[in-house]
C-alpha cells in the first residue's frame, strides 16, 4: 500500500475523527482509536494537532465547510430565507441536533461553544445568512437600523432550536411562522 501524505494523509485522518466521532461521541473518541481508522500512528496526528479537542474541531470545520449550503437568491428577503432555512431544515436539521449530544463533552471539555465552533467554521468568511441581509438592504427590504447581530441570526437559531427540540426536520409551516410571524416584522423597512 501506498504511504499517503500531505493533503491526502490529513483528509483520511478528518475523515476517521468524524466517522468516530458520529459512531462514538466526543467522550469516547480517542485518538488513538482515529489514527487506527486512518490506518496511521498516533505521533502522525499529534504531529498535525496537538489534542483530541483540536482534531475534532479539526474534523467538524472541515465537514461543515465540505457540506455547505449556499444561500438562495430569490430576488426578496422572505423567499431567500425560506428557501435557505428549509434546506437547512431539511439537509442539517437533524443533524444539528445529533451534534450537540455527540460534542457535549467537548464543549465542557474545552469552555467553548457552538457560536466560538462557528467563528472556526466561518474563518473570517462571511456566512450565507449575512449575504442575504445584505442582499435585502440593499433592496429596501430591511433596515439596516434595526438590523442588530442577534435579531440576523435569529430566523437560524430559531431553526436550529426547533430541529434539536424536535429532532426532526423542521415542517415548512414553522419555517414560515419563524420568517412571518417572527422575523419579518422586525426588520422591515417602515
Amino acid at each position: 500500500m501506498e504511504r499517503r501524505r500531505g493533503e491526502a494523509l490529513e483528509t483520511a485522518i478528518l475523515e476517521a475523527a468524524w466517522e468516530e466521532l458520529t459512531e462514538r461521541g466526543y467522550a469516547n473518541l480517542t485518538v488513538d482509536s482515529v489514527a487506527k481508522r486512518a490506518g496511521t500512528s498516533k505521533p502522525v496526528l499529534y504531529r498535525r494537532w496537538a489534542d483530541k479537542q483540536k482534531l475534532v474541531e479539526a474534523a467538524v470545520v472541515r465537514r461543515n465547510v465540505i457540506q455547505q449550503i449556499p444561500p438562495a437568491d430569490t430576488g426578496s428577503l422572505r423567499g431567500d430565507l425560506l428557501a435557505t432555512l428549509t434546506e437547512l431544515g431539511e439537509k442539517r436539521g437533524p443533524f444539528l441536533a445529533q451534534l450537540s449530544l455527540l460534542l457535549a463533552g467537548y464543549f465542557a471539555e474545552a469552555d467553548s461553544s457552538y457560536a466560538d465552533l462557528r467563528e472556526q467554521i466561518l474563518a473570517g468568511r462571511r456566512s450565507g445568512r449575512d449575504e442575504i441581509m445584505d442582499r435585502a438592504i440593499a433592496r429596501g427590504e430591511i433596515d439596516p437600523a434595526r438590523l442588530t447581530p442577534r435579531i440576523a441570526s435569529l430566523p437560524f437559531d430559531l431553526l436550529r432550536s426547533e430541529a434539536m427540540m424536535t429532532q426532526r426536520p423542521v415542517p415548512p409551516e414553522v419555517i414560515e411562522e419563524i420568517v412571518d410571524t417572527i422575523f419579518l416584522p422586525l426588520v422591515r423597512a417602515r
